[in-house]
């Protein structure tokens, strides 16, 4: 039997959060139900913006979050006199920094119609701007 390759795509809309790291996993669940019509495929989700970013970590302590912002703060700290781009306020160059650190997407499996993550991983949505606004996401699923 052949199995014909599926191809979803759409774009989303998140609330505002503030400036830290956000589990949103069961969001791109609830916004991207064609995930469970995939037996066995990828999921890519592509953040639209150059001041926050995607990464997939720790799903169930929140304090893990929390160390993430701290250090990235440590490791790319804002007011560095060496900084150009500062019309947009302190916080944005080191926000594109640690978006092109952080990366702007990730790949996960689909298996049997769900993320095929680890039992302690989740999505984070990792905003670097103390008011980033919404953010768009950009879903493509495509597998048998």
């Amino acid at each position: 039997m052949t199995k014909f390759m599926k191809f979803f795509q759409k774009e989303i809309k998140l609330q505002p959060y503030p400036r830290g790291f956000h589990l949103i996993t069961e969001e791109v669940y609830a916004e991207f139900p064609e995930i469970s019509g995939i037996e066995v495929g990828q999921l890519q989700v592509f953040i639209k913006h150059t001041s926050a970013s995607l990464t997939i970590n720790e799903n169930a302590d929140p304090t893990v979050r929390k160390d993430f912002e701290s250090h990235m703060n440590i490791l790319v700290p804002e007011n560095a006199p060496y900084y150009i781009h500062t019309y947009e306020g302190t916080d944005d160059m080191p926000a594109h920094i640690k978006a092109s650190l952080m990366g702007a997407s990730i790949q996960i499996p689909i298996t049997k119609g769900k993320l095929n993550l680890g039992t302690w991983q989740g999505i984070y949505l990792c905003e670097h701007r103390n008011y980033g606004g919404s953010r768009k996401l950009v879903l493509t699923a495509f597998g048998s």
